[in-house]
């Protein structure tokens, strides 16, 4: 048996006056999640239990199998997983973002106007958290360089309660009421209003400007939490995997998981991702001997976080056409397989940020397949169902072991 799950992060979502007052999923055209859905178990699950902000952290945990309340540290950790950073016990790992805030005013009054600093470029990151390292690390602070506008730090023995916001919840609003806040936290608020000058005059940002695009003038501190531990995946499940995302969050759940992580060329994590090489790649696996396979695409997140309509859609039908399509194709092959896509949390263009509401989920299974009595793949179909899983973290079992 083969097992593959395509998921798109921040897919579900909620009726756009633009889009005739549909969802993107009713707007796209995806015959291969319709035919999925046409002939397969659709439904809603709770990605996100009560109490828990709405992160991919948490909602890929949950459609792992692993209970968030059980299992959740932070994002951060993971990601440092991913960059083979190794935490101790006491220390506490903070996601570092490079954003663009507005330049007039004082620190506390600037206004976020981009968390990904226009979507900065890893080259050109890299330089900059390296400078930012050279002036703000020391014995107990560590910058790591990530993937575009995504960097990591470490505070060794750091102490706990701070209260961070994430950047792509404040896009547009003053800051002032979410700077860092809590015990402690006087120094992550230092460190940001120091990278200010650190980051104005680099030559990175002054590049930029001159290509008329938006410098990344500060840092921002989000996303923290201490050392992960996770059960491995083979052991909850005896079966091979393979992860393969463009985002270091799922890469750490990988890494925490014994699961194995893909890095496909071209994969960036946004609308302009390699989706052909991540359903090849998806595809080698399964023939080297993956059972399980856990493609997870970026773009419709990230649409959803800049309000870009049609680009949301687009990044749909193309998750269609050029990931489920071929791997579909692939699986068929086999005497058995079952197939999962869902999001993780909706991401709706309305709000420009994660939302804890239920998401539709489809699986199939090639031996099982029914008449659903569904038509097509979208929020308002798998709620008509009545399926309803209220335990996220239990859908893998319900995956894997019983439909």
């Amino acid at each position: 048996m083969k097992y593959v799950v395509i998921l798109g992060d921040g897919m579900a979502d909620r009726p756009v006056p633009e889009l005739g007052n549909k969802t993107p999923l009713q707007r796209a055209k995806k015959p291969n999640m319709d035919y999925l859905a046409r002939n397969g178990e659709i439904g809603k699950v709770k990605t996100i239990p009560d109490g828990f902000s709405t992160g991919s952290d948490v909602a890929n945990l949950s459609v792992l199998g692993y209970d968030p309340r059980l299992y959740h540290t932070g994002r951060s950790p993971l990601e440092a997983a991913s960059m083979g950073i190794n935490m101790g016990k006491s220390d506490m790992a903070f996601r570092c973002n490079l954003v663009n805030l507005s330049e007039d005013e004082p620190y506390e009054n600037k206004r976020m106007i981009d968390y990904s600093s226009d979507e900065i470029t890893t080259q050109e990151s890299e330089q900059l958290i390296k400078e930012i390292d050279k002036h703000l690390g020391n014995d107990i602070i560590k910058y790591y360089p990530g993937i575009s506008y995504r960097h990591c730090m470490i505070w060794k023995n750091s102490p706990e309660g701070f209260q961070l916001t994430p950047p792509h919840d404040i896009t547009g609003r003053c800051i002032s009421d979410y700077i860092p806040r809590g015990k402690d936290s006087e120094l992550l608020l230092e460190m940001m209003k120091k990278s200010v000058d650190i980051l104005k005059n680099h030559p990175v940002n002054i590049k930029r400007i001159e290509r008329g695009l938006k410098p990344a003038n500060s840092i921002w501190l989000w996303g923290q939490g201490r050392k992960p531990q996770l059960s491995s995946f083979y052991e909850k499940y005896s079966i091979k995997g393979s992860v393969i995302s463009a985002v270091d969050l799922i890469k750490g759940i990988a890494a925490c998981s014994g699961l194995k992580s893909i890095d496909v060329e071209g994969a960036t994590g946004n609308i302009d991702t390699n989706y052909s090489g991540k359903a090849e790649a998806a595809i080698k696996e399964l023939e080297n001997g993956s059972d399980f396979v856990y493609i997870h695409i970026e773009a419709p997140d990230e649409c959803g976080h800049r309000y870009e309509i049609d680009n949301k859609v687009k990044a749909i039908e193309m998750i269609d056409e050029f990931i489920i399509g071929p791997v579909l194709k692939h699986l068929s092959k086999y005497e058995d397989f079952k197939i999962m896509v869902l999001p993780d949390h909706a991401t709706p263009l309305e709000i420009r940020t994660h939302s804890p509401e239920p998401v539709p989920y489809i699986i199939f299974q090639k031996t099982k397949a029914k008449d659903s009595g569904i038509q097509a793949y979208d929020e308002f179909n798998a709620e008509k169902t009545g399926i309803f899983i209220e335990e996220g973290h239990t859908l893998m079992d319900r995956f894997i072991t019983k439909i």
